[in-house]
């Protein structure tokens, strides 16, 4: 397997509420429909995803760090409301209206939220962290995982300094040693690999606290009113993933109003890469004109 990793097209910032920036890239047509991209844990702006599909798709692809990571700035204390508000913002901004969007991994609240609030039009949550605190997670969990939830939410500032102690090797070594072969076929291949490790180098540029809030914010109770969601959702998993949901997105799609579950056969966590057409292409079919 062999995927097409590119830098960005367009980078820049964009100011938003108190004179904070927001950093920002994107691949893709310029006159394509927007598609915001609420990245993984610990990843910048930088790493993108579909760079051989957008122009064929007409999608223009724009990630956002989230306050932080990257080089948007810090925001301590923020939570899902203040990431819906620096979303609605950065559109408004941007002038992309209600545009697509696409939650990964530890992104997927994030997005959710965004979903919730009516920002977006269209969501796709791509490996997306379920909501471990959730009861019926509790005898699902590793018992390392499930130590770290119970502090999240029992101690967030003390689970908060915790994560701030963690590095870009620190989490390059944690996805390496849990993900599937499927995954580290992918993981390992030169160019992702370089892509992947700049990501995390750029997220860590200002320290960790950046991730550590996005962190606690996934890890505890999301107090996000999935059930308000009125906006198509599709929630695609990788069958051989069970790192990112322990059901797999099942209990979290029955959660979400017309939400339809994907799972994908022979994927893990890297489906966001091995699989972008197919998701861009059943996401675009939400759009008002399709």
């Amino acid at each position: 397997m062999s995927l097409r990793i590119s830098d960005p097209v367009r980078i820049g910032t964009e100011q938003v509420a108190g004179g904070r920036l927001l950093g920002w890239a994107e691949w893709g047509p310029l006159d394509g429909v927007p598609v915001l991209l609420s990245p993984g844990a610990a990843t910048s702006r930088h790493l993108g995803f579909g760079a051989d599909v957008l122009d064929g798709l007409g999608v223009r692809l724009i990630s956002v760090d989230r306050p932080g990571l990257g080089v948007s700035s810090p925001a301590p204390g923020r939570t899902f409301g203040d990431s819906v508000g620096d979303v609605r913002a950065f559109a408004a901004l941007r002038g992309l209206e209600r545009p697509l969007m696409v939650g990964n991994s530890q992104g997927a609240p994030f997005a959710l939220a965004c979903a919730a609030a009516g920002v977006v039009g269209a969501l796709a949550v791509v490996s997306g962290a379920d909501e471990v605190a959730a009861p019926r997670f509790a005898d699902a969990l590793p018992d390392e995982l499930r130590h770290l939830v119970e502090l999240a939410v029992s101690d967030p500032a003390a689970a908060e300094k915790l994560f701030a102690g963690f590095t870009p090797q620190v989490m390059w070594d944690m996805v390496m040693s849990g993900s599937p072969e499927c995954d580290l076929a992918v993981y390992r291949q030169p160019a992702f690999a370089a892509a992947y490790r700049r990501a995390l180098d750029e997220a860590f540029a200002q320290g960790a606290d950046g991730y550590a809030r996005d962190t606690v914010l996934a890890m505890g109770h999301w107090g996000i009113e999935l059930s308000d969601i009125d906006v198509p959702v599709d929630l695609w998993y990788g069958e051989k993933d069970t790192g990112h949901s322990p059901d797999q997105g099942a209990g979290l799609t029955s959660r979400i109003p017309r939400a339809v579950r994907h799972l994908v056969p022979d994927a893990g966590g890297a489906v966001l890469w091995t699989h972008a057409e197919q998701m861009l292409s059943t996401l675009l079919k939400h759009t008002p004109a399709s």
